[in-house]
């Protein structure tokens, strides 16, 4: 009777301490999960701010790819406008040998005009010489 008391006893002890160790366990878990919910929480802020960066990344990967084009047709327009002054800065350059040469023509026409006048007033001279 005496050893039946002791080892029921101790069997309920036990089973208290599995109780308590049961209930701790128990609250240990819900900690737990409670801050696996809050992980879960943040890892789905951090989720969105990286869509929202993925989004932003893209917008600047397009802005930065309309100013590539907009650059390079700017830069072709620069080559049309400097091809296009080489060619009037060529034909200013052929006007002006032209007007040069017409110069010249003009010079050596008028040099011509006083030889011949020259020689007209000669003549004259000549003919009134010959006077009958």
């Amino acid at each position: 009777g005496k050893g039946f008391a002791v080892v029921a006893s101790e069997v309920k002890d036990l089973a208290q301490e599995t109780a308590k160790a049961t209930e701790d366990i128990g609250a240990r878990v819900a900690a737990i999960q409670q801050d696996t919910g809050g992980a879960v929480e943040v890892i789905t802020r951090i989720s969105e701010v990286i869509a929202q960066i993925n989004d932003f990344q893209t917008t600047i990967a397009s802005a930065v790819e309309e100013q590539t084009a907009t650059t390079g047709e700017m830069s072709r327009s620069i080559g049309e406008v400097s091809n296009g002054s080489a060619r009037i800065a060529t034909n200013i350059s052929d006007v002006a040998t032209a007007s040069a040469t017409s110069k010249e023509g003009v010079e050596q026409t008028r040099q011509a005009s006083a030889e011949v006048a020259r020689t007209a007033e000669d003549l004259r001279g000549l003919v009134s010489a010959f006077k009958y």
